[in-house]
Formats: structure tokens, sequence, C-alpha cells
């Protein structure tokens, strides 16, 4: 037990390093072709971010445990809006982009609601759900580089480093692998885990997972609380969010029939609320402020109350 649990942390630990390692070298690579920096944090450090929930939820597709995708995607986004937004806003005010507010958010909370629609007609994701998930993956990333050349979003706080492209090349293998490897433990060690106690797929994706994989947003945020810049944390969670959704678990369902336990409804629903108390929290100050990240924080220990009592 105390070898899985070992196990679990490595593999959280490599994912972590692994996607810090392959944004950095490929935000290096990027500037060498010149490439505009507010490009690259919009797709690659996006993606980067969602690189751990993407690699141990196709991981566990390839292993046959399907199960853990939903429950560590839908999981995840919880996570980031009440626990790491949540922890953000009680550190300091958030500022939110107005592109954010009446555009982002709302196609955040409208792929949930796509999301709960396709899981609960068949009780799985297919292969063509997966597709019209990919297609609005596409649109989104138009979406940003539309947005990008607008000037209408704030740039990443820090620049790429300009590093020699062997450098680059050398951080984005490395990462990858890491990024690899560690999903591969993270979800050994996790099912495991899970056997030992006697939980279930779900309860272990939306819990243990969940908060393994999102903790490059965790990171990423409360130190740009911390920093002063705090403006991007935000449309960093959102876009994330978006990520997990369409890309994740779009790219799942195109590999195998990703499984939506009835269970699922209630997670996805309350994944939909954390969308809309989002939107509330922002939509008259134009920032997220603390006490509604105060009441994000108690809805979360709420949910995880729902979940151990179930």
């Amino acid at each position: 037990m105390i070898l899985q649990v070992f196990i679990l942390i490595l593999g959280f630990v490599m994912l972590v390093k692994g996607a810090d390692w392959f944004v950095e070298g490929a935000a290096g690579i990027a500037k060498k072709m010149g490439i505009p920096q507010l490009i690259i944090g919009l797709t690659i450090v996006a993606m980067g971010t969602s690189m751990p929930e993407a690699a141990v939820s196709i991981t566990a597709a390839l292993d046959g445990n399907a199960g853990i995708t939903v429950g560590n995607i839908v999981g995840s986004n919880i996570l980031n809006i009440l626990i790491i937004l949540g922890i953000t806003a009680v550190i300091t005010n958030v500022a939110v982009q107005k592109s954010t507010l009446y555009c982002e958010i709302p196609f955040m909370t409208g792929i949930t609601v796509l999301l709960l629609i396709f899981g609960v007609t068949g009780n799985s994701i297919t292969f063509a759900e997966g597709v019209v998930f990919w297609v609005l993956f596409l649109l989104f990333l138009g979406y940003l580089f539309v947005m990008a050349k607008r000037g209408q979003e704030q740039e990443e706080e820090a620049e790429a480093k300009d590093l020699p492209v062997w450098k680059c090349l050398v951080f984005m293998v490395l990462g990858g692998l890491l990024v690899v490897k560690g999903s591969d433990f993270a979800v050994s060690g996790a099912s495991e885990i899970a056997r030992f106690f006697g939980m279930s797929d779900r309860l272990i994706g939306l819990t243990i997972v969940a908060l393994g994989t999102s903790l490059p947003e965790l990171v990423t945020s409360v130190t740009a609380a911390r920093k002063g810049n705090a403006g991007i944390a935000i449309g960093n969670i959102v876009g994330s969010n978006i990520f997990n959704i369409l890309f994740v678990i779009g790219t799942t369902a195109l590999i195998c029939v990703v499984p939506f336990e009835q269970k699922f409804m209630i997670d996805t629903g309350i994944a939909i609320l954390c969308g809309v108390l989002l939107w509330l929290g922002t939509v008259k100050h134009k920032e997220l402020r603390r006490p509604c990240g105060i009441v994000m924080l108690v809805c979360y220990a709420g949910y995880l109350g729902y979940l151990l009592a179930v």
C-alpha cells in the first residue's frame, strides 16, 4: 500500500515537471520561429497545463480504465473553479477580461451541458461525439487566434526564455516522456489504492486524480496571485477547463467508448453550476472578490462531503 502511494505521488511529480519542461521547450521553439508570445500563451501553455489530464485519461482508456476519464475531467474542472479560483480570490481580487466574461465562461458552461447531454444519451461518450468535441476544439482554437490578432487578451506575465534550439528540443522530449510515464504511474497507483479501499473509479477520478492533474493550474494561479498578476488566473482556468472537455474527452472518445456512469450526471451538473457561479461572481464588478472565493471553497467542502457520503 505504501508503495502504491509512493508511485502515485511520483507520478504526479513527473506529470507536473514534465508538463513544465514541455511547455518551456515548446514556447522556446515558438519564439525562435517568430510566433507571438500571446499566441504561445493561449495555445501551447494552455494545452500544456491540460497535458496531465490528457495523459492520465488517454492512458487509462488504453488500459481499459476509461471510467476514470470523465471523473478525472469533471473533477478537475470543478476543482479548478472552486478550489483554485477560490483560493486565488481569497488571496487577492481577480480581474476578468471582458471576452472571458461574455464569451469563454458561457462557452465553457455550454460545452459542459453538451457533455451531460452526450453522457445521458447512451451512458457513454461515443466516437461520433468525440468528433463533435474535436470540431468545437478546432473552432475554439480559431477563436483564440482571432482574439490574439485583435490584441484583446492580456499577454502572459512571463516571456518565453531565450533558449538554444537543442535545449528546447531536449526539454520537449524529456517533458513528454515524463508526462507519459508519470501518467502510467498515476493511473496505476490510483487504481491500486482504489481497489485497496474498495473505492470506485468515479470517486478516485473525481478526487485524487483530479487534484493531482490540477497541480499545474493550482501552482500557476496561486503564484500569479502572490506576485500581483492574478488577472491572468480566470482566463487560464477557463481555457484549461475548455481544453479538458473538448481535447481530452474528445481525444479519448476517438480511441474508445468512454463510459458515463449515472452518478456522473450529478457531478457534471455541479460542474455546470460552477460555471454559473463563476459568471455570477464576476459579472457585477468584472472581478472575482474574496466573498465569492469563500463561497467557492465552502461549496467544494460540501461537494467533497457528498462524494464521501455516497
